[in-house]
């Protein structure tokens, strides 16, 4: 029954024009399932967990004050939602920062936020984990400016300082050799580690109870229901943090059923084609969540 579950996972996929990988897992015991849940994967904005787990912790420490006031300015507005959008300078507390790095993906509120923590605190926290295959390698920010300086060289008409316009005068092939798009050359991680960091924060062993309680409350709040939120109904209480890329779109998070099992499940695909919009690919993560996952609840299965 294993092998069945893990063909039907990997059909889903296929049938959808993308590759996945997958681990899913009992929060509180010891049953998994995985699709190739040890191949290296782009992380995305998946990354910004662990950022908001260093946050937390140093709030739980008393190293940071939550309602400390910070500046959202020009050279933060990389494009996006949130304040990563806005027109003008914009302050918040490092606690919304936080909050708004994992519900909406805020790339500008995540870098200030990255800012003040500290890349190596961030990375000081994996490492406690035993997260080895799990790196960060910056920021937001650093990650666009890799893209526009990979791509601009190939296009010296286009304004480096106009994304859309970057992305949009790219080849596919040239958008698929890109750094952030090779697990060996960007923030990456595998499947199997990403639900061992999420049944860390779900069990209380990631950082500080109030710290792991802080970042799942958080995550619970996330707005995007289009990718594992899609094959549940809302008797399940879902927190998840989503990543996108060209060709890369991911999910990781805990589901609680009603009789209170949880389950932390990581999801992320490389999808044949760079369109921003691939919705087919988007559902294909929800449905591979819930064959997962059924499977976990209804055989137990031991990877």
């Amino acid at each position: 029954m294993s092998s069945e579950s893990r063909r039907r996972i990997a059909d889903v996929f296929a049938a959808a024009g993308a590759s996945g990988y997958l681990h899913a897992r009992e929060v509180d015991g010891t049953a998994e399932i995985g699709v190739d849940a040890d191949a290296p994967v782009v992380l995305a904005s998946v990354f910004k967990i662990p950022v908001a787990l260093a946050y937390a912790r140093q709030v739980a420490l008393g190293e940071l004050d939550p309602a400390e006031r910070a500046t959202v300015t020009a050279r933060d507005r990389i494009g996006g939602i949130g304040t990563a959008g806005c027109a003008h300078d914009v302050e918040m507390s490092w606690h919304d920062l936080a909050l708004f790095a994992l519900t909406m993906s805020d790339n500008a509120a995540t870098d200030v936020l990255l800012r003040r923590v500290g890349v190596d605190a961030v990375r000081g926290v994996l490492a406690e984990l035993g997260l080895r295959e799990t790196r960060i390698i910056g920021g937001c920010a650093d990650l666009f400016a890799t893209i526009v300086d990979e791509l601009i060289a190939e296009m010296p008409d286009v304004d480096p300082n106009d994304l859309a316009a970057v992305f949009a005068a790219a080849t596919p092939e040239q958008l698929r050799a890109l750094s952030v798009c090779t697990p060996e050359r960007t923030s990456a991680s595998t499947p199997r580690e990403l639900t061992t960091l999420l049944s860390a924060i779900w069990q209380d062993t990631a950082a500080p109870a109030q710290a792991c309680a802080q970042v799942r409350t958080m995550m619970c709040q996330q707005i995007w229901p289009h990718r594992i939120a899609s094959g549940f109904g809302d008797d399940v209480l879902i927190g998840a943090k989503t990543g996108t890329l060209p060709f890369v779109r991911n999910e990781a998070g805990v589901l609680t059923f009603p009789d209170g099992k949880r389950y932390a499940v990581a999801v992320f695909t490389v999808a044949e084609s760079p369109a921003q919009r691939l919705p087919a690919v988007d559902a294909a993560i929800g449905t591979a969540a819930r064959l997962a996952v059924d499977s976990l609840r209804s055989e137990g299965i031991q990877a």
